[in-house]
Formats: structure tokens, C-alpha cells, sequence
């Protein structure tokens, strides 16, 4: 099971905003380097985002609510894709690109989200088991990639939330994960994560 104690720490700062920043630790905007360290990310690969500025276009979603603790996180997100994946399967609906998690609410003792799937358009019936259709967020967002596992991510988080206080930046209160590796096939130690930050 991931051990992400120290993540709600990074997020809480992150969704604070400047009011709750700190003196700037050296190399802040840096990305997080490759260690020896058990649970450490692994190195970027060229073409590999770290504070690009993107816009979020609407995209059509069928997901599910939920939330967990952090200790319980992965496990649940993984469980909420499968659960996801049989009903689109069921329903011969066929996903448009990789999932994806969005964090709608975060606290110290866990988060609540939304797994979702984008699709090309609403499917004309509604699906079973408790799926629904939505959009993502859209507008001006940050966009940083992690490789490695879930685990490891508490020192991307870190370092995300570093470069957006550097720059002066505000988020807003929620953050996406795009999951190019998928998260119920992958090997968990080696995900490939889109992270989307919107700014205000």
C-alpha cells in the first residue's frame, strides 16, 4: 500500500495559495531529480513537462465519485477504473484518451475525486453504476509530468507546489491526473502522470 503521508502537506500549501508562503527553497522551479532514495520519481524524458503553461479545453467525461484516506488512495483510484471500465465496456462505449483522476476536494486525512474517461460524445442511454456524464476543467492550468510510482509522487507534489509559490502563482482548488500508463494494467512503480494544476 503507498505510503503518502506527506502529500496533503504539499497539497494543502499548493490549494493555500500565497498567504501561506514561505521563503523559497533553492532550486524550487528545479524538477525533482533522480535518487537513490526508496520512492524517489524517476528522471523526466525529454519533452517532459515542468511548469508549462497550458490552456484545458472542455472535454466530454464519464466518471465516478469518490473519495478515500491517503493511505487507502491508489488502491481506491485503481479500483474506481476498473469499476469504470466494466460499465463503459458493458455499454460498448469506447474511451477517447487516458483516464484520468480529479481531485474535487482535498483535507489532511484524504481527498474526493472523480475517475474519469473521456469520450468523444455523451452516449445517447444513461449508464448503470452510478457513472455520469460531466467535463473537465477547463482554462489557464500549469502542467508537470511524473514518472514513477504513486508513492513517489509526495516529491513531484513537492516540487510542483515550490515552482508555482516561486513564480507567485495561485491555484485553484482542484488538480487533474492524466494517466498515461494505464493504472489498473501498469506496473505501479512505473507511471507515467500528467499533473494539471489550474491557475487562477
Amino acid at each position: 500500500m503507498p505510503c503518502t503521508r506527506f502529500v496533503p502537506l504539499a497539497l494543502a500549501f499548493l490549494l493555500a495559495g500565497p498567504a501561506l508562503a514561505q521563503s523559497p527553497q533553492p532550486d524550487a522551479a528545479k524538477p525533482p531529480a533522480a535518487s537513490a532514495v526508496p520512492g524517489s520519481p524517476a528522471p523526466l524524458q525529454p519533452g517532459d513537462a515542468f511548469g508549462e503553461a497550458v490552456t484545458l479545453a472542455p472535454k466530454t467525461i464519464l466518471f465516478l465519485k469518490g473519495e478515500t484516506t491517503w493511505d487507502a488512495a491508489f488502491d481506491t483510484l485503481v479500483d474506481s477504473f476498473k469499476a469504470l471500465n466494466v460499465q463503459l465496456t458493458k455499454a460498448g462505449v469506447t474511451p477517447s484518451g487516458p483516464p484520468m483522476a480529479i481531485y474535487t476536494q482535498i483535507d489532511e486525512k484524504g481527498f474526493q475525486f472523480q475517475a474519469a474517461l473521456p469520450v468523444a460524445a455523451a452516449p445517447a442511454k444513461p449508464l448503470e453504476g452510478g457513472v455520469l456524464v460531466g467535463e473537465t476543467p477547463t482554462g489557464k492550468a500549469l502542467k508537470f509530468a511524473h514518472r514513477g510510482s504513486y508513492d513517489a509522487m509526495n516529491t513531484t507534489y513537492e516540487a510542483l507546489t515550490n515552482h508555482i509559490e516561486d513564480k507567485g502563482l495561485e491555484a485553484r482548488d482542484m488538480f487533474i491526473e492524466e494517466y498515461l500508463t494505464d493504472p489498473v494494467t501498469a506496473d505501479p512503480n512505473e507511471l507515467v502522470v500528467n499533473i494539471f494544476v489550474p491557475i487562477k
